[in-house]
């Protein structure tokens, strides 16, 4: 089977992109949360199977922290040995912004270290962005740097954002970025402005948009968040869908494909529904 796909930078990846906080443990609810996942999950073989389920449905492309996850790193390798399919990897990455020579020496050497790793797609993670960015002057300051970085690693640049203003000011300054990273979901969970507002962004961006968070960190359901999502972004645009289980990995995919096909979802019922039958 293959999943709808769209091109990032000249590279081909599925719409659905694996996320990695159920694996990684960022449950966005409790510390016990984080520990349930961190206590199954967090093992190269767990990771293998989660991955190799995505890859069955032509899901190809993983995003994450992977570079610095050795068990999330091995995990991807032996779903890749089983399956002879290649994994795409978009890195979050992490690193000092500070406008020193030491700094930059630091985050050039981080950048290549991803890419050593065998990343495809390196965006910074929101929280290295946002310190650059100048509202007053519109302009993210010296993002350049760090976008001419990525690509002399042989990279695909692009910025991950939680303020929709990275997105307008990647826009209209020109800035060297393939993809943008936005939160999207019918809850407006972790989103700093409306959910329309949002929405005009993802549809005015130059480039394709990967929106996280679809399911607000499980305070929706899969059917009510692959709906929205799906039925409101652009046929270029990505969801990142993190599962904590391959059962669940055959869920959201199935929901994904019905929305995308306009048709009803074929899935069994909770447990209490099933009962009532």
């Amino acid at each position: 089977m293959g999943f709808p796909t769209t091109t990032v930078g000249g590279l081909e990846v599925s719409r659905m992109i694996m996320g990695t906080n159920n694996i990684m443990g960022g449950s966005h609810r409790t510390k016990a949360r984080d520990m349930h996942i961190k206590s199954f999950n967090n093992e190269a073989g767990a990771v293998c199977e989660i991955v190799e389920t995505y890859l069955s449905y032509g899901v190809d492309t993983i995003i994450g922290g992977m570079s610095n996850s050795k068990f999330a790193m091995d995990g991807v390798r032996m779903a890749q040995e089983k399956t002879g399919k290649k994994v795409k990897i978009v890195e979050l990455s992490v690193f000092d912004v500070s406008n020193t020579a030491e700094a930059r020496a630091e985050a050039k050497a981080h950048i290549k270290k991803c890419a050593d790793s065998g990343v495809d797609i390196c965006l910074p993670l929101h929280m290295v962005v946002e310190k650059l960015v100048n509202k007053g002057e519109e302009r993210i300051d010296r993002i350049e740097d760090y976008m001419y970085m990525i690509r002399e690693c042989g990279m695909i640049p692009g910025l991950s954002a939680h303020m929709p203003e990275v997105i307008l000011y990647a826009d209209a300054n020109g800035y060297d970025v393939e993809t943008y990273i936005q939160i999207y979901n019918a809850a407006g969970f972790l989103m700093q402005v409306e959910v329309e507002y949002i929405n005009k962004v993802i549809w005015n961006a130059k480039k394709p948009v990967l929106t996280i968070k679809p399911m607000a960190a499980g305070h929706l359901n899969p059917f009510v968040g692959m709906n929205f999502v799906w039925n409101t972004i652009r046929e270029q645009d990505m969801v990142a869908v993190g599962c904590m289980t391959p059962g669940e990995v055959h869920e959201v995919v199935e929901y994904s494909l019905a929305a995308l096909e306009r048709r009803p979802p074929d899935l069994e019922g909770r447990l209490y529904q099933q009962s009532k039958k």
